[in-house]
């Protein structure tokens, strides 16, 4: 392996028409991406507790490097680069500002201050156990909005937090839509996840970009005052996490399409170079990748290597699990709901987020309706069916192909339910129509495909649901 990244090394020195030996650069540093020397090379160490560490990623959001034994890394910033990004390396604590994380400096800074270096704090405990929450969407557009997120929301969370064990390491990503056009809430977020008291990572959303200042290269100026670069990496045990961006501004307000600069598509292969293909890989967008992001092919092809691949998205107000190319992606139900207009999404789903538990590259899972137990999978309701008969409908929330979803009407067995697409009775009851919702009446139902029927009979009386996820946990709910 040693000998292959030598080669690898000196064969990109010898085609970009390095000036340095390669002799020098593997004795300083090992080099994923060169690019051009418009700037002075960045030096810097990254340590614990007065040690150097080695092999620690460092990015400037096009280039990737690693620090050598000495824990030195340096690499030449690009001209547009405007963060020097550590990915944080397993058994470290993630670096945060009451808990934001914050793994990146600042350029300018830097040049000025010359604050090079990055300082790690050790775990504890090994990290191979761990847990993240994805919250999609909080989406406040204004007061009201932020009341239910910090009455609702947050103490859900944290209830949710309450009940694991004290030593539990856990983490959250928010996968974009922090706010809703309005900027000026962004501080109101952070408030939210100052309570909830663990570190949070961010994702860009459409409705966190700017508008009107440009094109899509201007679109993220006030995102990264606030939150750091839009791409970046970071590891907890046996997982490698990634965060894009993959909403690119059209250049007027609110039009945009979902698609993956080739810059970062570049800077992904150069910093996927560094992560073992036995690693879990987590990659984290706004918008769903698997039918919503126009180059996605290019994507997947950067993923292929990795067996163990999912891909975490917001952005539809629904949830949906889809498998794709190998890659399983999360399409999560959202903190907001249907725009904080009543307790669900679009689709039935209650408004809330997901749960992961990672196991060394184990992963499961869970979706947590704010408010209700974690046990609250199934909403049951009876209606009449296309052929005017009563019908029973069960909207599992988080269903996909490996759930089994059974039914037994007064004690007796009565099989297994199919899927079938539809729209849930609630969402029609509350979304549907030119006057409903009245907070936000654009909000209307939407068809889902985690539904499931069965035709009773008047006689049938008591009727229970049992579903069993892909992990063998069973929800039940009666009607």
């Amino acid at each position: 392996m040693m000998m292959e990244r030598r080669n690898f090394i000196k064969n990109v020195l010898l085609f970009t028409g390095g000036i340095f030996s390669y002799s020098s650069f593997a004795n300083n540093v090992s080099v994923f991406g060169l690019t051009r020397s418009a700037r002075n090379t960045i030096r810097g160490k990254v340590m614990s507790n007065g040690k150097p560490l080695s092999n620690v990623v460092v990015t400037d959001c096009y280039s990737v490097v690693a620090t050598n034994a000495n824990g030195v890394y340096q690499i030449t910033p690009h001209q547009d680069a405007e963060f020097i990004t550590v990915s944080t390396p397993s058994g470290y604590h993630f670096v945060h500002d009451e808990y934001i994380v914050r793994q990146y400096k600042y350029i300018a800074e830097m040049e000025q201050n010359k604050m090079f270096d990055f300082e790690l704090i050790p775990l504890l405990q090994s990290d191979t156990k761990h847990q993240f929450v994805i919250w999609a969407d909080p989406q406040v557009k204004n007061n009201s909005d932020v009341h239910l997120l910090m009455s609702e929301s947050v103490p859900d969370m944290q209830k949710m937090l309450k009940s694991l064990p004290g030593e539990t390491l856990i983490h959250g990503i928010c996968v974009g839509d922090i706010v809703w056009d309005n900027h000026e809430l962004f501080p109101d977020y952070q408030k939210a996840v100052k309570h909830c008291s663990i570190p949070f990572f961010q994702t860009k959303g459409n409705h966190d970009m700017d508008y009107n200042l440009g094109g899509n290269e201007t679109s993220d100026i006030t995102f990264k005052k606030k939150f750091g670069p839009t791409h970046y990496s970071f590891n907890r045990g046996k997982v490698h996490y990634v965060v894009l961006d993959d909403v690119f501004y059209l250049g007027k307000e609110r039009e945009y399409k979902g698609h993956i600069t080739e810059q970062q598509l570049n800077w992904l292969q150069k910093d996927l170079a560094f992560v073992s293909k036995e690693m879990m890989l987590i990659v984290c967008t706004h918008i769903p990748v698997h039918d919503s992001v126009d180059n996605r092919d290019e994507l997947y092809a950067l993923l292929k290597p990795f067996a163990n691949c999912h891909i975490m998205s917001g952005h539809t107000h629904y949830n949906r699990n889809v498998i794709r190319n190998g890659i399983f992606e999360h399409n999560h139900g959202t903190v907001c709901g249907a725009w904080w207009t009543g307790p669900i999404c679009e689709d039935g789903t209650p408004n809330g987020y997901a749960v992961y538990d990672v196991n060394g590259t184990d992963l499961q899972w869970y979706y947590k309706a704010t408010g209700k137990d974690k046990n609250h999978q199934i909403s049951l309701f009876k209606q009449k069916n296309e052929s005017g008969n009563d019908a029973l409908v069960a909207n599992v929330y988080n269903w996909d192909p490996l759930w089994k979803i059974e039914c037994w009407i007064d004690g007796i067995f009565k099989g297994e339910l199919k899927n079938k697409i539809g729209f849930d009775p609630l969402a029609i009851e509350t979304l549907l129509g030119p006057a409903l919702p009245a907070k936000r009446s654009f909000a209307e139902p939407k068809k889902t495909d985690h539904l499931f029927f069965y035709e009773l009979t008047k006689d049938d009386k008591q009727i229970k649901i049992v579903a069993t996820d892909r992990f063998g946990n069973k929800y039940e709910a009666f009607a």
